[in-house]
This record gives structure tokens, C-alpha cells and sequence, in this order.
């Protein structure tokens, strides 16, 4: 018998009502790192235990810099999720990709400024050593694919593949950034995939992402630039597709074997963690 299947979802706004679980029961978790943006919400999907949190808690209270990632990644691995399913507000940095697509993102490039990117910073309560995690791959393909895949058969505008540039914000690009950002060849442009991705490889979870298309940022020409009530206005029409997609992949994901997956990527992290050595 194979290991048992969690899910944990990160929700922005719009996706992180606990309504969408059945037998939702809200749990106050403390971390080495202090405490996750709010509540997580255990609750079951179509059978299967899943944990919901909202990213910048429930109000949109916390702004990207602030959010406590550590402590929302730790928490999600404490109460026993093996994946990490999570959606973000994104702009388009490409003519090819249009406001209402769904992104499932496989890259990233980090622009942020002021986070910590690890659980492995020597401080009497986190993990021993130094972890120098590849960030070659730094989604799980298995679970992007099944989203992918969902999404496909669900009849969604939804890409494949993209790279998502993280900035710091909370403020939106400059023009000169956006055409920088662009010409760079990045698909994506948001606020929270760095350094969430980075902590969820650091703690061995399948982690996938459905980024949520709401603008073009401020690159293209003669075109009014980003603003939050035209990001608002897109976000909750996507946002019912990408719960969509959640609900229809989270028992697909339960019936298949990720005993050997989530070996891997524990043994990836004890291969690039340097334990102190005693001379």
C-alpha cells in the first residue's frame, strides 16, 4: 500500500474559504518560525484530507513582504501533507498568455529583496546544517502535469508551462521594469512563488502551482497599467476555474502510488543539506 495522500492548499483571495472543505475544523498551529498567516482549515475533499490556508490571511491582511512563509510551509509539513497545491494572482509578461489563462508554472526568477529563502539558518530551533537545494526543477512535474491535465479536460484556457518572475511589491512594475521582465522571456509576474517553492523542496513536498492570470502588467504600449481593481475584477472569474481544477485532481491524486516521489525528494534534501562536521 502506497503512502497516504495530504493535500495542503495555499489559497490568495477568492480561494480560501473553508467552505470548500467538508468537515472543515480550524487549527492554530505554532512553528519553530512563528505562527502561519491564519487558522489552517482540515477538512476532507471527495474523501481525501486535505489543509487549507490563506496566504495573506483570511481579509487579505499580510502583504507579500510579510508573509510568513516559513511558518506557513512548516506548519503544512507538521500536520502531515505530502502535497502543496496553491494558486496566485499573476500579470501576463507575454502577448501569448491573456488575462482569465491559467499558467501551471515549472520556472521561476527571483526579484525579491527582503525574504528568507530557508529553514536551514542555524538558529537554535531550525534544522541542523546547510541546505544547498537545486532549484533546477523547482516544481513537482508529476502533480503540474495532473494539473494540467485537469484543467485540459475541464475545457479551461490553462498553459502548461511558465516561468513566473517573483517581486518584492507590494507595489506593482515600473514600465522600464515590465519591458526588462519581458524581454527577459518570464511568462508570469507575481508576488509569492519565491521563496514558497524554495521552503516546500526543503521539506520534501509535491508542490504545484496554478498561477491566475489578471493583467499585463504595465510592459505593452498604449495600455493602461496594472491596477488592483482591474486585478480584482479578472482574479474572481478565475479564481472559480482554478477551484475547479483543485477539485477535480485532488482524488486523482489520492488514487495514485507517491511512495517512491516523496522518497526522492526527502533523499534530495539529506543529499544537499552539509551536517556540521567535528574535527
Amino acid at each position: 500500500m502506497g503512502t497516504k495522500v495530504k493535500i495542503g492548499i495555499i489559497g490568495g483571495s477568492g480561494l480560501s474559504k473553508p467552505d470548500i472543505l467538508k468537515g472543515g475544523e480550524e487549527k492554530e498551529v505554532n512553528t519553530p518560525f512563528g505562527k502561519p498567516s491564519d487558522a489552517l482549515i482540515c477538512g476532507e475533499i471527495e474523501g481525501v484530507p486535505c489543509v487549507l490556508l490563506s496566504r495573506h490571511g483570511r481579509g487579505h491582511t499580510i502583504m507579500p513582504t510579510n508573509v510568513n512563509f516559513r511558518a506557513n510551509i512548516w506548519a503544512m509539513k507538521e500536520l502531515g501533507c505530502t502535497h502543496l497545491l496553491v494558486t496566485t494572482a499573476c500579470g501576463s509578461l507575454q502577448e501569448g498568455m491573456h488575462p482569465g489563462d491559467i499558467v501551471v508554472i515549472d520556472q521561476f526568477i527571483d526579484r525579491t529583496q527582503k525574504r528568507i529563502q530557508t529553514f536551514f539558518d542555524g538558529a537554535p530551533l531550525s534544522p541542523l546544517g546547510i541546505c544547498h537545494m537545486s532549484m533546477a526543477d523547482p516544481f513537482c512535474s508529476r502533480t503540474s502535469k495532473m494539473l494540467y491535465e485537469s484543467g485540459k479536460n475541464l475545457g479551461l484556457s490553462i498553459r502548461e508551462t511558465g516561468t513566473m518572475l517573483t517581486i518584492e511589491g507590494p507595489r506593482f512594475s515600473s514600465r522600464a521594469e515590465s519591458k526588462l521582465f519581458n524581454s527577459w522571456g518570464a511568462h508570469c509576474i507575481n508576488m509569492t512563488t519565491v521563496p514558497e517553492v524554495i521552503l516546500a523542496k526543503e521539506v520534501g513536498l509535491c508542490y504545484a502551482a496554478l498561477a491566475l492570470v489578471t493583467d499585463y502588467d504595465s510592459w505593452r504600449e498604449g495600455e493602461e497599467g496594472v491596477n488592483v481593481e482591474n486585478v480584482m475584477k479578472i482574479f474572481k472569474q478565475n479564481s472559480s476555474n482554478a477551484l475547479k481544477v483543485l477539485l477535480d485532481v485532488i482524488p486523482k491524486i489520492a488514487k495514485e502510488d507517491w511512495t517512491k516521489t516523496l522518497e526522492d525528494y526527502k533523499n534530495a534534501v539529506t543529499m544537499n543539506t552539509l551536517l556540521p562536521h567535528s574535527y
